[in-house]
């Protein structure tokens, strides 16, 4: 016994180690090895729509294994008809045909070959029956209002879960309240009726989803007696009275059931829901509490449902257990019922036992624990017996580990560790496989990787070895293993290079040597450039409600440009691929859009890149800026007559700094609820002393400034009223305004309510003759203008206005000039004569009026004119008088825009500000002659060869004696370079055409024509044309129009067009038949024909056949030149009464008679027309 200590302290000293070299090896399936379960089914339920259920068993080995089945612990065979087996596999199928209920029952999966045995843990079949409550009679319940009474459920027995409902037949629920309660086991307790719950049909259901299935109860009647009636003699407030004092009682409880007792006790398994529930009769209805005797419920976890009647604490822990205390309590009395809740929990693994691979000579140990409530037991198994059969003669068994020693290939097998309470069984498979083998490298030789510049680059050399193997690196052009910080080598063969740069592109080789001998595979590397990211513009400040556009440029590898992917976040979270879903966001590759930025998009924007080799993310930060939030708190401090101390504090100026407060009051009288400007402070201050005017009542308000614009105004501080005192300042803006000579009315600005002061405000005006040695004469008014007569017109007087109120008087007033009212010049100027600069232009020169008649002040001089005959043709003009005016004092002035070769008259008055004076004599001149106009017109009216023929009209204006006219021409050829100009003078100017001659054949021209006076030629109007080639006829241009048999011809045909229109107007009043008509008397549809025949009577179309009957003519008042066939006219545009082969059922009528058509025949046919 000794030695076996010894021997499991070393065992346990070297664990760490064993189970480091056991655990870490995968066995590739091409080497021997024990069987391994890698995939079974748990519990299956055989549903009644399912067609088949498949029970699934899987594993894994080297030779392939064989597979068994048990069934509660005995073996099962797989031939019935009704199973289906999987090839190379022990999964099977049940089919879903007749009675199953025979294949209900624990299964077991045993996977087997030469080496060893797996089994799978246990597999419930379950195969439900369909649930059914009994077929009874339930015989009616009778009690008296008051009494308690349950209404038992029974549900039958099914796969869970069930849910239980109470209802009416109109599947109506049954109210729930405190007087009534559905148990967890269905049964509905009452805990005193009344007269409403008299009903004949409670119903219970119970549902169970997994099956689908829903089953009712019968129906159960409830009446309940009335104690109202038991004394009818009575009044009912006594018997009401005398039915409560004798069924009040105090509780009793129905749940737990009395038989219970006052405790009971409760098991839940660890982690499930612990349901306690209470329900006591009584009358008044007893009200339920709950509390844990020597603690606390459980708080976050714990709900009481039902009216309390239900206390429920959701996953349980043992910290949970204990007793639990329910309390029924009404008036009367008291009762309660104690829980002891135990809480147990089924087996689950602390050391699972591990399988491995171990070379022969070596140790193993192989450990198992598991906890659970009550404590499980350890059973091991070999190869599914029972431990205490295995051959393995020198394994040291112990409850809870099986250790071995100088382990041999024949030592292979699969070891069982079961633990199991009262709640369950859980099973672990673990291999124990002995081998030898030369390594085996799994990776695939000449495999090529790639990675990016300063990455690391992981090179694979996954291998298989036992004994234990050591793996060495090398690169092509050196034997030695590599070596250094930037290499190493993990435990399953790869290579890792950290921080890697081009020079490690290469080959390189991997050996794997054990005792057994060693194996190699190469593997090249390649390098790739880092992808790099700019995201612009870098951390944007943007103002809201504006576009933020982002743009993230990317530079990646060439190899690596196919799998670049981009991608955009916010603070870590990522966005969709196009956005968000109203559009707002917009995403389009590397361009992020924000329309309408908010606050809340704020935030650290990420651009990342996504290649196959790589990553690399890009932020940028975006601050959104607003204008600031109002200002806070204003108080009002160091109150004087005319200041007063403002301070505040600032609101989130939301990321751009406030640049300056803007300070507004509200406190005038005539415009009271008017806020103003007072001042203005920098963005720095919180305080600022305030000048204030006398009589006001102030209010102050405070706008915050930043670069994106003003806040709202704060909320208003408090009031402050300053006392009243006398006008600091005299009305400004003196001037006069007068009607009529002599008047003067003196207007200013009134002061405005803030600089009047204080109340009674007046103006007192003072006024003299300037310079005149008199008294001031004064008047005081409360308006702001005072009408004054003076004794001459547009005389100097000084004139003073100071403000006055009941507190004094304003400021010491200045003088100011004003004058008295105009009259009208009452002399005219004398014309000195009237120079003529050209035909259209003149210089007029006057003598200015003396300053004392002009009655006011001087504003200029105007001249009339007006032109009274031409001198071409002697013909007068009407008089229309221009007008132009000269401002300031002067003596000439030039009258443009006048007509060549005409006479005119003139006048000239001077004007002030009253009005025009009296006009001069007027003065008689005449312009001289000048040059015409451009003709109206040039049209080449006929082309030669070698000729044209020119026609022009007259100029508008000819301005003067037309003396002839200028004709000129040159070539103009497709070229920059144009021919020589030639010239024509045509001396005769009634000559309204010209036919140039000597010209070149197909050549272009272009002509000019100017008209001339004795003063020269005009401008010029052109035209161009070409000539015509040799043998072409040359009469193109000449007018058809006038050619005799032209005329008679189109004579000839207008005539033919009027006897065919009256041709067909005479046809048509006899009606005529379609030419489709005739196709359908060859070819009748039989339907159609009796349709027509017993509905509409004949039809016809406009131009050839008749309706049966002669039909009338359709519009006696149809113009001549009208359609006769237009079916929207007359049909009022119903396409749909056509047929498919292009007739028209029915008939259409003349405006006169809509919806009807007349027959001369024996029938009339009546119907109405498709609008």
């Amino acid at each position: 016994m000794g030695m076996l200590s010894s021997e499991r302290v070393l065992i346990l000293s070297l664990l760490c180690f064993l189970l480091k070299l056991s655990t870490t090896i995968e066995i590739p399936l091409s080497v021997q090895q024990v069987p391994t379960i890698i995939k079974q089914s748990k519990v299956q339920v055989a549903f009644p729509f399912d067609e088949y259920f498949q029970i699934e068993c899987e594993a894994k080995g080297n030779p392939e294994p064989i597979f068994t089945w048990t069934k509660e612990d005995k073996v099962f065979d797989l031939s019935d008809p009704r199973i289906i087996v999987s090839n190379n596999s022990g999964t099977f199928k049940i089919l879903n045909e007749g009675h199953i209920s025979h294949f209900q029952g624990k299964y077991r999966c045993f996977a087997s070959n030469k080496l060893g045995v797996a089994m799978s843990e246990e597999i419930e079949f379950i195969v439900p029956s369909v649930p059914k409550f009994p077929k009874e009679k339930i015989d009616p319940l009778e009690v008296e209002e008051g009494d308690p009474i349950v209404l038992p459920c029974n549900p039958p027995k099914g796969l869970p879960p069930l849910h239980i409902y109470w209802m009416n037949i109109e599947l109506e629920h049954i109210q729930q309240d405190e007087r009534v309660y559905m148990s967890q086991k269905g049964d509905l307790y009452f805990a005193n009726v009344e007269e409403k719950d008299s009903r004949n049909d409670y119903c219970c259901f119970a549902a169970f989803p997994r099956l689908r299935t829903i089953v009712q109860k019968m129906p159960m009647k409830l009446t309940v007696n009335s104690l109202r009636h038991a004394n009818e003699s009575s009044s009912s407030t006594e018997i009401s009275s005398n039915a409560n004092s004798i069924k009040q009682r105090k509780p009793r409880l129905l749940l737990p059931p009395p038989e219970r007792g006052s405790e009971s006790a409760v098991t839940v398994l660890k982690g499930d829901t612990l349901l306690l529930e209470c329900f006591a009769e009584g009358l008044p209805t007893p009200q339920v509490e709950w509390n844990k005797l020597g603690g606390d419920l459980p708080k976050g976890r714990e709900t009481k449902e039902n009216y309390g009647k239900t206390l429920k604490i959701e996953n349980i822990s043992f910290q949970d257990k204990g007793n639990y205390r329910c309390t029924a309590q009404n008036s009367l009395g008291i009762v309660s019922h104690d829980f002891h809740v135990i809480v147990e929990e089924p087996p689950r693994w602390k050391k699972k036992p591990q399988s491995g691979v171990y070379s022969t000579g070596s140790n193993g140990i192989l450990l198992c624990e598991a906890e659970g409530e009550p404590q499980p037991t350890i059973k091991w198994r070999v190869n599914g017996s029972p431990v205490d059969n295995h051959p393995f003669e020198d394994d040291v068994v112990f409850p809870q580990e099986i250790s071995f020693t100088n382990l041999q290939p024949n030592h292979t097998a699969v070891y069982q560790c079961e633990a199991s309470n009262v709640h369950g069984t859980i099973l672990a498979n673990a291999n124990i496989d002995v081998l030898d083998v030369l390594p085996l490298i799994q990776t695939k030789d000449e495999e090529n990787y790639a990675t990016v510049v300063g990455y690391s680059a992981f090179l694979h050399c996954e291998f298989f070895a036992s004994p234990e193997a050591i793996v060495t690196w090398q690169t092509a052009d050196e034997a030695q293993p590599l070596e250094g910080r930037r290499y190493h080598v993990h435990s399953n063969g790869t290579l890792q290079i950290n921080r890697t740069t081009e020079e490690d592109a290469g080959s390189y080789s991997c050996w794997v040597e054990n005792a057994k001998g060693k194996t190699a595979v190469t593997a090249s590397l390649d390098i790739r450039n880092a992808t790099t990211l700019t995201v612009s513009p870098k951390n944007p400040r943007i103002p809201k409600s504006h576009i933020l556009e982002l743009y993230c440029e990317s530079k990646c590898d060439s190899h690596l440009k196919h799998s670049l992917k981009l991608s955009w976040s916010k603070d870590g979270e990522g966005f969709e691929i196009n956005g968000t879903e109203d559009g707002r966001i917009a995403i389009d590759g590397a361009n992020l859009t924000i329309t309408n930025v908010t606050l809340e998009d704020q935030g650290i924007y990420s651009c990342s890149a996504q290649t196959a080799l790589d990553s690399v993310t890009e932020v940028t930060q975006v601050t959104v800026l607003d204008v600031p939030d109002p200002p806070e708190n204003l108080h009002l401090s160091e109150r004087q007559n005319r200041s007063v101390r403002l301070s505040w504090e600032a609101g989130d100026d939301h990321n751009s700094n406030i640049s300056e407060y803007i300070i507004q009051f509200e406190g005038n009288r005539e415009e009271p609820g008017k806020w103003e400007e007072l001042t203005r402070v920098q963005g720095e201050e919180t305080t600022v002393i305030l000048p204030l005017a006398p009589y006001v009542r102030y209010q102050f308000r405070i706008i915050a400034v930043n670069e994106v614009g003003r806040s709202q105004p704060s909320q208003p501080s408090d009031h402050h009223e300053t006392p009243p005192a006398a006008p600091d300042k005299n009305p400004q803006n003196l001037r006069v305004q007068a009607s009529q000579p002599k008047e003067m009315i003196i207007k200013w600005e009134p002061l405005k309510s803030m600089e009047q002061n204080g109340p009674g405000l007046e103006y007192r005006v003072t006024w003299k003759p300037q310079g005149a040695p008199v008294e001031w004469e004064e008047e005081t008014v409360t308006n702001h203008t005072l009408r004054v007569m003076t004794p001459t017109v547009y005389a100097p007087y000084d004139v003073q206005v100071q403000a006055i109120n009941q507190l004094g008087s304003g400021p010491e007033p200045q003088s100011v000039t004003l004058y008295s009212g105009e009259d009208y010049p009452d002399t005219a100027p004398v014309i000195h004569g009237v120079d003529i600069i050209n035909s259209t232009l003149v210089k007029v020169t006057w003598s200015t009026i003396p300053k004392d008649r002009v009655h006011g002040h001087l504003k200029g001089y105007q001249i009339n004119w007006w032109k009274t005959k031409s001198l071409l043709d002697g013909r007068t003009h009407p008089k229309e008088v221009n007008i132009l005016r000269f401002s300031g004092q002067r003596n000439y002035g030039m009258v443009p825009s006048l007509d060549a070769f005409s006479e005119f008259h003139l006048t000239v008055l001077a004007y002030n500000s009253k009005g025009a004076g009296p006009e001069s004599e007027p003065y008689i001149f005449q312009t001289p002659e000048g040059v015409p106009e451009q003709p109206a017109f040039l049209k080449v009216i006929k082309v030669d060869k070698d000729t044209v023929t020119l026609s022009w009209g007259l100029p508008k204006k000819l301005n003067g004696n037309l003396t002839g006219y200028l004709l000129q021409y040159q070539i103009i050829n497709d070229t920059y370079e144009i021919g020589e100009l030639n010239d024509i003078n045509i001396t005769t100017p009634s000559k309204p055409s010209w036919r140039l001659s000597n010209l070149s054949a197909t050549t272009k021209y272009k002509f000019y024509l100017r008209a001339c006076t004795s003063k020269g030629c005009g401008k010029p109007v052109t035209e161009e044309s070409a000539t015509l080639a040799e043998g072409k006829y040359a009469g193109l241009y000449e007018d058809i129009s006038t050619q005799g048999w032209f005329i008679g011809l189109m004579c000839a045909i207008a005539l033919l067009t009027l006897i065919l229109l009256t041709v067909c107007f005479v046809k048509r009043n006899k009606g005529g038949k379609y030419s489709v008509k005739e196709k359908e008397d060859l070819h009748p549809d039989p339907e159609v024909q009796s349709v027509k025949d017993e509905t509409f009577g004949e039809y016809s179309d406009s131009d050839e056949k008749p309706l049966k009957g002669s039909l009338r003519s359709l519009n006696r008042n149809m113009q001549a030149t009208e359609s006769a066939d237009s079916l929207v006219e007359y049909g009022e545009g119903d396409h749909g009464l056509f047929n498919e082969d292009g007739s028209f059922i029915g008939a259409y009528a003349a405006s006169k008679e809509k919806g009807s058509v007349e027959s001369n025949g024996s029938s009339t046919a009546t119907f109405p027309l498709r609008a």
